[in-house]
Order: C-alpha cells, then structure tokens, then sequence
C-alpha cells in the first residue's frame, strides 16, 4: 500500500489532510493586505493599494527572466533589492513587489516605487517556504509552463 499524500508521501512533515492550509475555493487570490498575513510581510510602500487584488505570482531574481515570462498583474516575489526590480516591475506592469530572505530595497528603488504606485513588502521567508505559502493560499503561478 501507498502512503498518502504527493509524491508517494515521501519528505518530512507530511500533514494530515485537516492540518494543512486551503486554497481558496473561488481561486480568485487574495488583497494585498490578506496576503501580508500569510507571509508574515511588512509593507515599506503603497498603503493606498492594501486592497489590490492578487491572484498570480511570479518569483525570480534573473530580471530577463520576469520581463520574458511574467505576466500582468502578477506579484513579484525576488531577493534583489535595487532600483531594476521596480523599473523591470513598471514595464511588466506587475501589481506589487515582496522581498524575501527579510531583504529590504535601496533607497533609489522605494523612491522610484512611491513615484510609480507599486506597493513594496519585505517578508522574512525564504523564497521556497514563501511561494508555497502563497500557493497554499490560493495564489497561481504567472505561468504555469514555458
């Protein structure tokens, strides 16, 4: 007999099925200050847009790699915290930009944030735990495949 859950159950801290987070059954995402929660995220800028709605996300530290394969809309989860994250963000029109690994942006780069409307939060998760939270919570990749 197979154990239960993905992949065989296989890997450490397997969750009953009543323990583990739900994805939202509308699959429409969350608003920006839901999400906050659930990644624990401060918000450096954009309180005016705590109620955007977020239903994608896209998570990459290679800037060439968001402005081929984002899309629109879409949250940006990276560690690099320089000014090319919010001009790349701008062109891709993506709705907000999480930092993780508790990194915070330069100053030039929430400076150019302000000016542009694009709401910037720092979360102290890794990359890996904060994707999987989101996704747990609702959130859909930017693109499923390439």
């Amino acid at each position: 007999m197979r154990p239960e859950g993905p992949v065989g159950g296989l890997g450490r801290g397997r969750e009953r099925e009543s323990e583990k987070p739900s994805r939202r059954a509308d699959g429409n995402g969350m608003k920006l200050r839901d999400l906050m929660e659930v990644v624990e995220a401060e918000l450096i800028v954009g309180e005016e847009r705590l109620d955007l709605e977020i239903e994608k996300a896209f998570a990459s530290d290679l800037m060439s790699d968001v402005l081929a394969f984002a899309t629109e809309g879409s949250l940006l989860l990276t560690g690099l915290t320089n000014a090319q994250v919010v001009r790349t963000a701008e062109m891709v029109d993506l709705a907000a930009i999480l930092f993780v690994r508790g990194k915070r942006p330069q100053p030039e780069a929430v400076r150019l944030a302000q000016s542009k409307g694009i709401p910037l939060l720092t979360t102290p998760f890794i990359l890996f735990e904060t994707c999987g939270r989101l996704y747990c919570s609702g959130i859909v990749g930017s693109r499923q495949k390439v």
